[in-house]
């Protein structure tokens, strides 16, 4: 274990400020250090060089811009300098740009050292520039390294992601890091190398590495530099120079510079023997992160460094994977029998391993090469395949635990097992059990990637009936699993170009085009060109939202605003255009829009793409509407207007029908159990307010304007009235510790995670934090995989392996119960603490109804750990602090007090004041969180004192309290004869029931079912549940300060028809309308009768028909009744819960109950027909 560090002096600059010494550092920040420390090694030895970043941003390198920017002040004090690029090959021909530098007079610098980023998409489109880059070459002091961010199992990208073949063909070497060290230490060399070479060097990113966070050693000095002594430099050497003929670059990089770097590879080691025996009769060859993979499978099996040699195992962990260089790899292959190749994707090591072992020596028979094929090689058909047998499969990535398979097969297949010890069987068992219990089938539910609540994308996104849209890249590709008729994508820069070849082939007249303003900026803007030189028709619906928001909500690399697009694409040839915005009156007079532009409202959208679809040529529409998450973010920084408005729900008017959700598309639309039935509430924390929730058609949504959300309950309980908390113990580290994070992205659990990680390294303690997010950022299902030891070299691999977690952090229930997590428990090992409080997944958008499937979710955990504690933690820290994002922290306190984190709580609470984001707040999160462990019951009652829970949010224990229940409230809603006819029906329902089945199951749905057809919502009932206190206490509850109520109705008599949709428009009513309600709550006698003014309406003669077509239907019902038609029975009793909404919302629903309930009808005769028949 490493010295602790002294809590007082930490800092979060200590990972650019610290000359030398352990730091923590993520990836993405190891990139930046590296930079320094070059410019500190030229320093040191009398250089005078300056640094040069560019690149464009994607996962997993979609933070590292970010991380430029913030350490914006530490770059420049080492002279260098970051420019963002446009696209990748702007960015990469910049690059090539410095290595120019000293070509030319004038130069400022002895040499410009430049990093050049980008995803594997922009690794692609950048072949042409690298080639032409690396021929022409480096320069004696600059050195250029080429980060190539590869996402291997597509987890935020449209296509898995392999460069090393890319640059292969580039003829550019590839080094191969397999942990955070490794970015500097690796990265140095890959500098050093290309500055030798004359080559730019590729640098091999992945989730697993650069998105991990580790404490890892910083010292400018650290890495000896070693000059080849056995190659010689041409005369002139290898770096650039002008003029220089095109055939001599070739020939100087085939004959001279690749082989230069296969020499100062060789000269430094990069490539090197991490196992070895002097009997040694298997070799593993490994690269990059699959060497991390090979050590864990290793330390899982049971083969540490001595089981190694006594069984004679050879592990080669090769730097630089592409070119090979081969004297170390035959001088590995010395002895062996047989050497197994363990790399990700396709066969890049192998094939060179196989083509440098291939007539290696004469008379001498090679070691068999195995790797993605088993010994039947590649190209065996055996069985019908259309390849051999995969053993470690080209396709998706690697885990521990399938290279613990591949390496147990290959080792009992040269007898090797036999001599290792019972851990090497036992977890192979468990690995065996582990398979089986995961393959058994469950019924789960799947957190899928989601636009933000209030996204501008939930509304841009639709098309008008009969049309068709595509996607591209950005969150917007999102709308290809909603229901938006969106279908098929592009890769960057060519959204809307199919259409080019498809349309002369199609009766379809039209299509749109979607493309997000990011993409649009970086090469989106010529398939507008192509899409009209090609003369087709089609709209382009520029999706302008202010920032890149897919990959953190960078602004645009450049100037850009709706009316520059307009004068662009109108240049183009493009109209018309038409500007769809939120705020028309935004733009300020003498706004420069190219000619004709119009500006029409949000709300006009469907008309306008109808217009647009008609139109010959291409169109645009260029939506305009701030990204939610960065208004979300700006607001924080009082960079954006905060309207002192929300939107509540009140809940005792709302029937559940879920338009709400439909017209938003809104996560922050969430369900509410109550007595009567599911209802919907907005989520306070996560709403962005957007407003588009009020379109829903009901009345039950209130504004409330001015004031402010109260604080939690939390805010009124002295620290002091709480007993002081004992401090948690846990014994000595003697092992690596997993800890597993899950939750949903955008909630903070990555936080949870850094926090965790920084508070190890304070104490010394080796540490590893991997963040699985990437596109799941957005509301989906994001993982934060920690590893805590006693030192940084016990930890291998950054994501914890089969069975490898000690505890698990649920901070969702969907999230934790997931096949993927569950993997990582260990019935014998991990303990689990997971948030109870259920957050629905985005299914409940399109599905009012929905439910968490399958099995019991806690009961699925549960199986699979030692111990589990379920805790409604959202529930409890939104109680008592106020917002839903103390859930995590909440969660992170529990799990210490139980003592089942390995740090000290002081560690902990300094490197939550280190994130410097709401200190108090997350500190005080922790405490509740270690109050709940400590006196569950306590804090309960101080979060939920019995007064706030109202008697609607209680549930009926019994069926007659069901029915008392709502015989008070039929009183109220008429009278006492009203509600006695309600009882009337129910009882004589429940004696059928009891006579012939035994059960109540038919009164419950009856009681239920009446009841809301009874009480059907009119304007009195509306009036009355908005005038009789309880949304007035409601409110009070929520909000502190001078606020108004504003009331979003459409009254029958007053509104007036969309002239758009033909829908009733809702309407504004402020807080004069409250005597009103009072005085229709009192005129409720006037209901049904000649003199009610609402009554006549079609929507209400509808409702007073529903209720006596329930009561024939009933009647129909009970002499038939019998245990066999009992489930058919319940099933038309409880219809009316799907008669939900109001006006044409309820007309369609009751069209669609009406409808079934005549085909359960016609079962329910025949069954009774052939029952007697049958007697």
């Amino acid at each position: 274990m490493n010295a602790p560090a002294d809590l007082a002096k930490a800092t979060l600059e200590d990972k650019y400020t610290v000359e030398s010494g352990r730091v923590f550092l993520t990836g993405t920040q190891a990139l930046i250090r590296l930079m320094m420390l070059q410019r500190k090694r030229d320093e040191l030895a009398g250089l005078n060089t300056a640094g040069f970043v560019s690149g464009y941003r994607g996962s997993p390198l979609g933070g590292l811009d970010q991380a430029l920017w913030r350490a914006q002040k530490h770059l420049a004090q080492s002279h260098i300098r970051f420019q963002p690029g446009v696209n990748e090959d702007l960015a990469a021909t910049a690059i090539w740009g410095t290595q120019q530098v000293n070509l030319f007079p004038k130069a400022k610098y002895d040499g410009v050292f430049s990093l050049w980023y980008g995803k594997g998409p922009g690794v692609d489109r950048c072949g042409d520039v690298f080639k032409h880059a690396n021929a022409a070459g480096t320069a004696k002091h600059g050195g250029v390294l080429v980060l190539a961010g590869d996402d291997h199992a597509a987890k935020s990208s449209t296509l898995p992601h392999q460069s090393e073949h890319i640059f292969k063909a580039c003829l550019i070497p590839v080094l191969s890091p397999s942990s955070v060290q490794d970015y500097l230490d690796l990265g140095l060399h890959g500098i050093a190398m290309s500055r030798y070479s004359g080559c730019w060097v590729a640098f091999k990113c992945v989730t697993d590495v650069v998105e991990s966070g580790a404490s890892v050693i910083v010292d400018p000095l650290r890495v000896a530099i070693r000059t080849p002594e056995d190659f010689v430099l041409p005369p002139g050497g290898l770096n650039i120079r002008w003029p220089d003929a095109i055939l001599e670059q070739e020939a100087r990089l085939l004959d001279w510079k690749v082989y230069a770097a296969l020499a100062y590879a060789r000269a430094n080691a990069l490539d090197r023997i991490v196992l070895d025996s002097p009997r040694a009769r298997l070799g593993i060859a490994t690269t990059g992160k699959s060497f991390g993979d090979v050590m864990q499978a290793l330390a899982d099996l049971g083969i540490d460094r001595e089981a190694a040699r006594h069984i004679g195992l050879r592990v080669y962990k090769i730097g630089m994977s592409w070119p090979l260089e081969p004297q170390g790899a035959r001088r590995f292959a010395e002895g062996l029998e047989e050497i197994l190749v363990v790399e990700e994707k396709r066969q890049l090591i192998e094939y060179q391993i196989k083509e440098e072992l291939y007539n290696w020596k004469e008379g001498v028979r090679a070691p068999r090469v195995v790797g993605k094929f088993d010994d039947s090689g590649e190209w065996s058909r055996s069985g019908g395949q259309p390849a051999g047998t995969w053993l470690l499969p080209a396709h998706y990535e690697h885990s521990p635990a399938m290279v613990a398979r591949a390496i147990a097969q290959r080792l009992e297949k040269l007898g090797l097992a036999s001599q290792l010890g019972s851990q090497f069987k036992e977890r192979l068992a468990f690995l065996d059990f582990k398979e089986k219990a995961l393959a058994k089938p469950r019924v789960g539910s799947v957190r899928q990637p989601y636009f933000c609540s209030g996204c501008p994308h939930n509304t841009s996104t639709r098309v008008p009936e009969g049309s068709r849209a595509t996607a591209g890249i950005g969150c917007h590709f999102m709308a290809v699993w909603m229901d938006r008729n969106t279908a098929t994508f592009t890769h960057m820069g060519a959204e809307g170009a199919p259409w080019i070849g498809q349309a002369p082939f199609t009766d379809e007249k039209h299509i749109f085009a979607n493309l997000g303003d990011g993409t649009y900026f970086h090469s989106g803007l010529l398939a507008i060109r192509a899409a009209v030189a090609a003369k087709v028709s089609m709209t382009y619906k520029i999706l302008y939202n202010d920032a890149v928001a897919m990959t953190g909500g960078q602004r645009h690399d450049g100037p850009l605003d709706p009316a520059m697009i307009s004068r662009q694409v109108a240049a183009e040839g493009v109209k018309p255009i038409v500007v769809v915005t939120d705020e028309p009156d935004k733009y300020p007079r003498g706004t420069e829009w190219a000619p004709g532009v119009t500006v029409r409202h949000r709300d006009e959208l469907d008309a306008v793409q109808k217009e647009l679809r008609e139109i010959q040529g291409v169109s645009a529409l260029i939506y305009d509407q701030t990204c939610a998450s960065e208004k979300r973010r700006r607001r924080k920084r009082n960079e954006y207007p905060d309207p002192a408005r929300r939107v509540v729900i009140n809940e005792a008017v709302c029937e559940g029908c879920g338009d709400c959700s439909v017209k938003s598309n809104c996560l922050s639309v969430e369900p509410l159990e109550t007595e009567y039935g599911r209802k919907r509430t907005i989520n306070q924390s996560s709403c962005n307010k957007d407003y588009s929730c009020l379109k829903g058609f009901c009345p039950s949504f209130v504004s409330v304007e001015g004031g402010r959300l109260k604080r939690g309950r939390s805010a009124a309980v002295a620290g002091d009235d709480f007993p002081a908390l004992p401090e948690a113990g846990f014994g000595a580290l003697e092992r690596p510790y997993g800890i597993l994070v899950t939750g949903i992205g955008g909630t903070g659990v990555i936080t949870i995670g850094q926090i965790v990680g920084m508070a190890a390294h304070l104490e010394g303690r080796g540490v590893s934090v991997l963040d699985m997010s990437g596109l799941a950022q957005k509301y989906g299902a994001v993982m934060s995989h920690v590893q805590l030891a006693r030192g940084a070299g016990e930890i291998h691999a950054t994501r914890l392996d089969t069975g490898g977690a000690d505890l698990v952090l649920g901070c969702d229930l969907v999230v934790t119960a997931s096949t993927e997590a569950i993997s990582k428990m260990a019935a014998a090992r991990t303990r689990a603490v997971v948030n109870a409080t259920v957050t629905p997944t985005a299914e409940f958008v399109k599905n009012p109804d929905w439910q968490l499937p399958g099995s019991d979710l806690q009961g699925d955990i549960g199986e699979s750990v030692r111990s589990a504690a379920f805790v409604a933690a959202t529930e409890l820290a939104t109680a008592l602090m106020g917002d839903t994002i103390a859930t995590n922290m909440f969660m992170l306190g529990y799990a210490w007090q139980k003592g089942w984190v390995p740090l000290s709580r002081q560690s902990l609470e300094r490197a939550i004041e280190l994130n410097g984001v709401a200190v108090e707040f997350n500190l005080r999160s922790f405490v509740w969180g270690r109050r709940a462990a400590a006196d569950p019951e306590r804090v309960r009652r101080i979060a939920m004192p019995a007064e706030v829970i109202t008697l609607e949010r209680r549930f009926s224990r019994s069926l007659e309290e069901l029915v008392e229940r709502r015989s008070r409230y039929l009183t109220e809603y008429q009278n006492a004869a009203y509600a006695a006819r309600y009882r009337s029906l129910v009882e004589k329902v429940r004696k059928a029931e009891a006579e012939r089945t035994g059960s109540t199951g038919l009164a419950e749905a009856v009681a239920r079912g009446y009841h809301r057809l009874l009480a059907y919502k009119d304007e009195y009932e509306v009036a009355r549940l908005h005038a009789d206190g309880l949304l007035e206490r409601k409110l009070a509850g929520m909000f502190e300060g001078a606020y108004r109520v504003v009331f979003h109705l459409s009254p029958p008599l007053l509104a007036r028809a969309d002239p758009l949709t033909g829908e009733p428009r809702k309407m504004r009513f402020g807080p004069w309308i409250l005597p009103l309600f009072r005085l229709l709550k009192r005129l409720k006698f006037l209901r049904g009768t000649a003199l009610d003014p609402f009554g006549h309406t079609g929507e209400r003669r509808m409702e007073r028909a529903l209720i006596r077509e329930y009561e024939d239907t009933l009647e129909q019902l009970l002499p038939a009744l019998d245990a066999r038609s009992h489930a058919l029975a319940v099933q038309l009793a409880a219809l009316p819960d799907e008669m939900r909404g109001f006006g044409y919302i309820k007309k369609r629903n009751v069209g669609a109950a009406r409808a079934k309930r005549e085909e359960l009808l016609a079962r329910y005769r025949a069954l009774a027909t052939a029952q007697r028949a049958a007697a």
